[in-house]
């Protein structure tokens, strides 16, 4: 006997009244935690977007790094290349002081001649690559200046969040609380469902009260045997043109909202 009370007393429907009653509630306090955060702005996107470039940056001074520690060690190895044709030009000639014929001078000759070139070629590649590490310094000096200046607008930005989040976080904390034990007592689907809403919805109001015979969220008028149906709070009804759950001026009246 005593389970089937328990079992009839956990699956007692809870009126429509306080359902809305309690939609209402935990509307207000949400929009007490939208205009805590309204206080603060831009700024939380600000510092995210600072700290995107701030990366962005690094990893382009990085990248820029890399290809000029690259051209550097192209430099050596053409340096490397000419100390080795110069090396090859003193032995071709130092045989040339021992040949036996004029073929052997010219083929010594020639290969002087093509030693000669390759080390204008590597002198050549070598003035191109240090312009290259010249324009790359340069784009590193710049960004490392940017870089500089994103850091301390970074700083700023999240020394001026931090003074805001510090003076409303005991504030919000307590919001959140009455939040989560007003969402405690709303059925999963119609928590959901006002979920929906209030992420669609214009500044996040899922549940507004009739104002002046129109829906407090998009103006609209309602007509007399709605607003009836609206105040009997027999029933969850909707605005017809935004979707909005609708209820009337005086459903706090009687319960005022948790504190």
């Amino acid at each position: 006997m005593a389970s089937e009370k328990n079992k009839t007393v956990d699956t007692v429907e809870i009126p429509v009244e306080e359902k809305l009653r309690t939609l209402f509630q935990l509307q207000m306090v949400n929009s007490e935690v939208d205009k805590i955060r309204t206080l603060r702005g831009e700024l939380p996107l600000e510092v995210q977007d600072l700290e995107d470039d701030i990366a962005g940056l690094e990893t382009r001074i990085e990248k820029y790094n890399e290809e000029v520690k690259s051209l550097e060690n192209n430099i050596s190895g053409k340096k490397n290349e000419i100390v080795q044709a110069e090396s090859l030009i003193k032995k071709y000639k130092e045989q040339q002081n021992n040949v036996r014929n004029n073929r052997e001078f010219d083929s010594l000759s020639k290969e002087i001649e093509y030693q000669v070139l390759e080390i204008e070629l590597c002198e050549k590649r070598i003035r191109e690559f240090a312009t290259q590490i010249k324009e790359k310094t340069t784009i590193i000096d710049e960004s490392k200046k940017v870089l500089n200046e994103r850091n301390n607008d970074l700083e700023a930005k999240k020394a001026e969040l931090d003074e805001i989040i510090g003076d409303t976080k005991k504030e919000e904390e307590d919001i959140l609380n009455r939040s989560k034990s007003l969402e405690s007592k709303i059925e999963e689907r119609l928590l959901t469902a006002y979920k929906k809403i209030r992420k669609n919805a214009r500044n996040g109001l899922a549940v507004v009260s009739v104002e002046r015979d129109a829906c407090g969220g998009c103006f609209n008028k309602i007509p007399p045997q709605r607003q009836l149906d609206i105040k009997s709070r027999k029933k969850i009804i909707v605005c017809e043109y935004c979707g909005r759950i609708l209820v009337d001026n005086d459903i706090l009246e009687e319960k005022p909202i948790e504190k």
